[in-house]
């Protein structure tokens, strides 16, 4: 099933990165919004960036974000310690598929990870890689966006 992730986690830190790297990943994609930054907040927290830490010279790493806010993006590259790519139109994979290209990484020795299975995990699945679908990283979210998320797993557990 192409909602269907290969994992599906709590959190970017339960990530086993370790048995990622066994499994030949060379390269992590990361959404950006409410997966490696709480939505719309334009920083990164600590915890996160001490995480980062941890893999940055283990793997080839991107954040690729539909968001199409120029200064936004901006904004989050200057801030996060690897290269933030903006207007991906996920679940259209190209953009990724040309990222992965120009870092010469097939898309099975990647792997996807996003908090969206109607954008992150389908995108991954229709370029190929691994896909990990984690929950927030947004510990409160309003009523519409935990509904709408809701909605979403809804589709992958059957």
């Amino acid at each position: 099933m192409l909602l269907k992730p290969d994992y599906n986690l709590e959190n970017i830190y339960k990530i086993d990165l370790e048995a990622l790297k066994q499994q030949g990943i060379k390269c992590l994609m990361f959404d950006l919004d409410s997966t490696v930054m709480v939505s719309k907040s334009g920083r990164f927290t600590k915890e996160t960036l001490d995480w980062f830490d941890t893999f940055i010279n283990d793997f080839e790493v991107a954040i690729i974000s539909n968001n199409k806010n120029e200064q936004y993006i901006e904004n989050a590259s200057q801030l996060a310690p690897c290269k933030v790519i903006g207007w991906a139109n996920k679940p259209n994979p190209r953009i990724m598929g040309e990222y992965l290209h120009s870092i010469n990484v097939k898309p099975t020795e990647a792997v996807m990870i996003g908090d969206r299975p109607l954008t992150d995990i389908l995108a991954g699945k229709l370029l190929g890689c691994k896909t990990i679908l984690v929950g927030s990283i947004n510990p409160v979210e309003n009523l519409p966006t935990r509904f709408v998320r809701a909605l979403e797993r809804s589709t992958i557990k059957k």
